[in-house]
């Protein structure tokens, strides 16, 4: 009869792949040439260099305990803080007393964040991405003022509360609403698949208000500042992912909610101003596919190199190299993709369409790259501890939010046709 161990844990010292060295500080230690084959990085200095190397060192902190925390579906908020007292949560916005990171640090870090876990790098996504974004897009001063520092600092932790049960790639028709009652706002509906939405401090929900005082605003959706722990605000864990499981997700029913006149976000007057907010963090899953790609490809050239099979390494197979170059390609095709956002973004010049593409090229080709690398490690590709399935597993919750596959090609289709396939 085989034993079984006693232990909680599903770390073992049997990985197959090494973890990245959490003291990287040149591009050349952070992205070897091997997975920057035309140098992309390698010019890379000054503050976008310190931001990208400030992501790699929560590497010796994540990397030992995320396997565990992946598997027991626990959320280890407290990096939220980590992230924080690094000054890596800002997302590219300009916040007061914090760092401003250049398109390319922001995208950086977004990559390093993901390619050492998928949940880490969507704490960023959420708390900085969508709930701070919100409120310095389109909050009023004092707003700015009340949130601001916490969410930057990771002092408190903030949610983007979009999609519905029957609302999610048309969350445009969203359901729930925000009715003016005297001095009050009334919040009733339900919200789902909310990043940070349970157990936290502040939700930025978005509704159709109710107002017939304003008959521009009467109808339209605007975002509101719910604190969580008010009467009415309920909020369950989502169970059973199998991707990012690592941070929790909620369903939020908001049951006759009562917020005051100014806890609506002023600048937030109908669904393109949320639209705003989304397609800023539409380049950053982009860069997030790359950090998960990377993870992958690493990991196979790795386990190539070292593994023996038939007497020789499987590197020296002609269709393992060939493989590993079509792999490569792939990567490279992300990189350039990302790397041209980034100086349109620094230009000022970028369209929601271009993010669009780069964010759907990159989500298949993760998925294509994390694929192919499962199958090169053999049986070792669906342990956790060699972190390829766990990527793998987290590439499908990003080529799917932020906007699914299909609707972002149909932004590009509208884009290169002038004619509109939405409905």
């Amino acid at each position: 009869m085989t034993s079984t161990s006693t232990s909680d844990s599903v770390a073992t010292d049997r990985a197959v792949v090494s973890a990245p060295d959490a003291s990287a500080a040149t591009p050349a230690d952070l992205l070897p040439r091997t997975a920057d084959h035309l140098s992309l990085f390698q010019d890379v200095a000054g503050d976008d260099l310190a931001a990208w190397a400030d992501a790699r060192s929560l590497a010796d902190e994540v990397l030992p305990r995320i396997n565990d925390w992946w598997d027991r579906g626990e959320y280890p908020i407290e990096l939220i803080g980590r992230l924080g007292e690094l000054d890596l949560l800002t997302d590219g916005l300009d916040v007061p007393g914090h760092r401003s990171l250049t398109p390319l640090a922001t995208g950086l870090v977004n990559m390093e964040l993901s390619r050492i876990d998928g949940s880490v790098g969507t704490m960023v996504g959420v708390q900085g991405g969508l709930a701070l974004r919100s409120i310095m897009l389109l909050g009023s001063e004092e707003q700015k003022q009340r949130w601001a520092e916490p969410l930057a600092a990771g002092t408190e932790y903030g949610a983007f509360a979009l999609t519905e049960p029957d609302h999610g790639s048309d969350s445009v028709s969203l359901e729930t609403v925000a009715r003016r009652d005297g001095d009050s706002w009334v919040l009733s509906g339900e919200k789902r698949w909310i990043g940070n939405g349970a157990d936290c401090h502040l939700s930025v929900v978005w509704a159709r208000v109710e107002d017939e005082s304003d008959s521009a605003l009467n109808g339209q959706v605007s975002g509101f500042l719910v604190d969580q722990s008010l009467p009415g605000y309920e909020a369950e864990v989502i169970r059973g992912k199998v991707a990012l499981r690592a941070i929790h997700q909620a369903h939020i029913s908001l049951h006759d909610v009562r917020i005051p006149l100014d806890a609506r976000l002023p600048g937030a007057r109908s669904f393109k101003d949320t639209s705003r907010v989304l397609f800023a963090t539409r380049a950053g899953v982009a860069w997030g596919a790359l950090g998960h790609a990377t993870a992958c490809y690493e990991a196979a050239l790795e386990h190539a190199q070292n593994r023996i099979q038939f007497g020789r390494p499987l590197a020296k197979a002609q269709n393992v190299q060939v493989r590993l170059a079509s792999m490569l390609q792939t990567l490279t095709s992300m990189q350039l993709y990302c790397v041209r956002l980034a100086e349109l973004e620094a230009a000022g010049a970028i369209r929601p369409e271009q993010a669009s593409l780069a964010k759907v090229h990159n989500t298949r080709a993760a998925r294509e790259i994390a694929t192919d690398a499962r199958d090169l490690l053999g049986g070792s590709g669906i342990l956790l501890e060699n972190r390829v399935v766990r990527h793998r597993s987290d590439i499908e919750a990003l080529h799917t939010y932020e906007g699914t596959d299909t609707m972002q090609s149909l932004i590009v289709g509208r884009s290169i046709t002038g004619v509109s396939a939405f409905v």
